[in-house]
């Protein structure tokens, strides 16, 4: 009898746990289709947001956070999940408006992550555009890119338009210049070595002769930025991704004074956990912002999208002579709400949702998600071994600040399929 009421407690203790948190998520949720959302935190130094890739309303929620961050000017700096250079030609996107570099803009970005290089990425950066040209000169957002380069095309623009070479003075710069004029130039993946052996011999001659260099540059706090990234990817250098990230974002900080200019950051969701999971845990790019004390906790705001009933693109399928035919679609497997892969406590979040896109803040003061329980971070696989040991003990807290729970939402079509 004693062991059947101790029994009976427990199950209503954590029944009345559940229902807790459900109260606290209905007074504490946002509809992203409501025209007057807004965010609710505008003292933050980072904001990053991140979903699981390759659904469309992702892009969706993307941009209306960033209608309520730059509507009140809260944000400065976007930081998409792309390089340096890359980024570069996005911002040139933003002022000029040119569709067709827009186009092979995300055709390159999308190379490290496929389901990225897709139509709705595409729109949209044309929202992006539309949002930006409403904003006052001194509000407009400026695109940095802190990540690992992935295709040396736009690098190579980059460093073209870096470097003056009147009178043909640098050869490796002349030699580059001619590679950009030829339309056969592959610039990724194994068929790159006439493109990388072009940015190796500038590596080489710049090193070796910096000063002959130094009035030719227009910018060489930006110039050496993007020849020690390219020393990296040639393995001149060893750094691991998650490193390079931190250690691009302090390097940009001294050019771009990020500590005083708040930047919105779109990047897959696991760089934005703000802690490890568990003491050997890998630390992830926010974690080092904490780590490293480059900033308060409360000051990096993450906001983590949560799919269900959703599909995803998967993968891009090409013949055997690489041409594109087509692509594949996952609503099981990758969408984080499927019977053999789902997040703990999501339950919670379908359950008081209001909208098929509807924001949730979990880390105000009273809110049980600081609680010890890794609801939306422990993901469980019945019968597989998961990160459950990892973060037990853990608050959802811990890791992010925000749940989007995105509903019913279709894949992103690949941008091949655009006519």
């Amino acid at each position: 009898m004693k062991y059947i009421f101790i029994i009976l407690l427990t199950l209503c203790g954590l029944q009345c746990y559940s229902q807790s948190k459900t109260e606290y998520l209905e007074n504490n949720r946002y509809d992203l289709n409501d025209g007057n959302f807004d965010f609710p935190q505008k003292d933050f130094s980072i904001l990053g947001f991140g979903a699981y890739h390759g659904s469309a309303k992702t892009e969706d929620v993307e941009i209306a956070l960033l209608k309520s961050l730059t509507k009140s000017s809260t944000v400065k700096y976007y930081l998409p999940e792309t390089d340096f250079s890359t980024a570069y030609y996005f911002n040139e996107f933003l002022e000029k408006g040119d569709t067709l570099l827009l186009r092979d803009l995300v055709t390159y970005y999308g190379i490290s992550v496929n389901q990225e290089r897709t139509i709705q990425v595409y729109q949209k950066w044309k929202q992006l555009k539309e949002i930006n040209d409403r904003l006052p000169d001194s509000a407009k957002l400026r695109v940095i890119g802190v990540d690992i380069i992935n295709n040396l095309k736009y690098v190579s623009m980059h460093i073209s338009e870096l470097v003056n070479n009147s009178g043909n003075t640098l050869a490796p710069i002349s030699e580059i210049r001619n590679m950009i004029k030829t339309d056969t130039v592959t610039y990724h993946g194994k068929n790159s070595r006439y493109a990388s052996s072009q940015l190796k011999n500038l590596i080489r001659h710049y090193e070796d002769n910096k000063t002959l260099y130094q009035n030719h540059i227009t910018n060489i706090a930006e110039f050496e930025h993007i020849i020690r990234n390219l020393k990296v990817v040639f393995g001149l250098l060893e750094e691991e991704r998650e490193q390079l990230l931190y250690s691009n974002y302090v390097s940009l900080d001294s050019i771009y004074d990020f500590k005083h200019h708040p930047q919105f950051m779109r990047i897959g969701f696991s760089h934005l956990q703000k802690s490890r999971e568990g003491k050997k845990g890998y630390p992830y790019f926010f974690t080092r912002l904490l780590e490293n004390n480059t900033y308060a906790k409360e000051a990096v705001i993450s906001v983590i999208g949560y799919l269900t009933n959703s599909k995803v693109i998967w993968d891009e399928v090409y013949d055997d002579n690489g041409n594109y035919t087509g692509y594949t679609v996952e609503e099981g497997m990758g969408i984080g709400d499927y019977e053999k892969e789902y997040f703990r406590g999501i339950q919670n979040l379908k359950d008081t949702k209001i909208s098929d896109k509807t924001l949730f803040r979990l880390n105000k003061n009273d809110s049980p998600y600081t609680n010890p329980e890794p609801d939306l971070i422990e993901v469980i696989m019945p019968g597989k071994e998961s990160n459950g040991e990892h973060v037990k003990g853990m608050a959802t807290t811990d890791f992010l600040d925000y749940a989007v729970l995105i509903s019913d939402s279709p894949e992103s079509i690949p941008i091949f399929e655009m006519e």
